[in-house]
C-alpha cells in the first residue's frame, strides 16, 4: 500500500545578484548525484508563505528583507520527496518569489543542522549556465522563469513550473 503523502508547502526565493545570476545551493542523492535547487524551506504553522520566504532567506544565506521587498509570488511547483531519516512521503506545494541583492555575497552561519546535513555547497548561475547545465536544476524550467523576471517581466499570475520528484529533500 502507498502511503498518503505529508503536505508540505514551502517557500523558495529566486535570489538575483547586480550580474543576472540567481543563487543555488546543492545535494547530493544516495546514488552520489548532484543537484541544485533554490533557498528556501517549509512554511511553519500559522506563518504566511511572505513571513516563511523572508526568515528562510535569512536563515539559509544571511540576506535580510521585508516581506513588502519580495513582492508576488512569481511561482509555483510541486514535488514528492522521502525524508530518509524518517521514512516519510511528503507533497511539496512550492511557491516562488523573486529579490534582486545589491551583491552577491551571503552568510550560511544561520542555516539548521539538517540544511547543512543536505547542502553541499552554492552558487550564483547566470541563465546561460543553468541552460547548459549536465546536473539536475530544480525545479525544471527555472532558467526560462529566471530569463523572463531578470528582463523585468514579472507575471500577472504565478507560473505553474515543472513537478519535481526527488528521492529526498
Amino acid at each position: 500500500m502507498t502511503p498518503i503523502p505529508i503536505w508540505r508547502p514551502t517557500a523558495r526565493i529566486l535570489l538575483a545578484d547586480p550580474e543576472g545570476r540567481i543563487l543555488l545551493f546543492s545535494a547530493r542523492e544516495a546514488d552520489g548525484e548532484r543537484w541544485w535547487f533554490t533557498p528556501g524551506g517549509g512554511v511553519h504553522r500559522g506563518e504566511t508563505v511572505e513571513a516563511a520566504a523572508v526568515r528562510e532567506l535569512f536563515e539559509e544565506t544571511g540576506v535580510s528583507c521585508g516581506e513588502a521587498e519580495l513582492g508576488p509570488v512569481v511561482a509555483t511547483s510541486a514535488s514528492h520527496w522521502t525524508a530518509p531519516e524518517e521514512g516519510k512521503l511528503f507533497l511539496g506545494a512550492h511557491s516562488f518569489f523573486f529579490l534582486r541583492v545589491a551583491q552577491a555575497r551571503i552568510d550560511t552561519g544561520g542555516q539548521e543542522d539538517l540544511e547543512r546535513s543536505l547542502i553541499t555547497g552554492h552558487r550564483w548561475w547566470t541563465v546561460a549556465e543553468l541552460r547548459a547545465a549536465t546536473e539536475r536544476i530544480m525545479p525544471p524550467g527555472l532558467a526560462g522563469l529566471v530569463d523572463r523576471l531578470l528582463r523585468g517581466d514579472i507575471p500577472d499570475r504565478p507560473v505553474r513550473l515543472g513537478r519535481e520528484n526527488l528521492g529526498h529533500g
